[in-house]
């Protein structure tokens, strides 16, 4: 039979299915209980994702199509496998790990953030990861502290 009617992957599409995996930090994978739920929640999802992908019929396109939920299986379960839940914090005197933090800054502003792990952190729905700069300057302080942030100063104005 000639090859000329066979469907060969080539190159090309062989590196479309390869990707490279997603990077993992190299600090501690702290969460917060919700932050281990969206990770089980999204390693569903993606695992979901590869099976619809598996079922196309096209072996190149099912391989281009599975690459993506594929890649993301593999980070989501390694996260879950180094995921450090902590509590949420019981005092609202020291900002921590948990913490929602209410900040004014000197051009009149007034932000509010929660302070989470990576993975869940997202800023404009009102939270930042703890190794944010942001985060790192606010750790460990108390209502009334003034922190420099660059030319900017912080001053917190509360702790939930």
């Amino acid at each position: 039979m000639s090859t000329a009617f066979m469907k060969e992957e080539s190159a090309e599409t062989a590196a479309e299915t390869v990707l490279p995996d997603r990077p993992i930090s190299p600090h501690p994978n702290l969460v917060t209980e919700a932050g281990l739920k969206a990770l089980e929640f999204q390693l569903q999802e993606a695992r979901k994702a590869y099976e619809t992908a598996s079922a196309i019929e096209d072996i190149n396109e099912r391989r281009r199509q599975t690459a993506i939920p594929l890649r993301d299986a593999r980070y989501f379960a390694e996260r879950l496998r180094t995921a450090e839940v902590i509590a949420t914090p019981t005092s609202n005197e020291i900002v921590a790990f948990g913490s929602k933090v209410t900040f004014s800054r000197d051009d009149g502003r007034v932000q509010t953030y929660r302070i989470v792990g990576e993975d869940e952190a997202d800023p404009k729905a009102g939270s930042i990861s703890y190794v944010s700069p942001v985060a790192r300057l606010l750790m460990g302080k108390r209502v009334g502290d003034v922190m420099s942030l660059g030319n900017d100063e912080l001053e917190i104005t509360a702790i939930e």
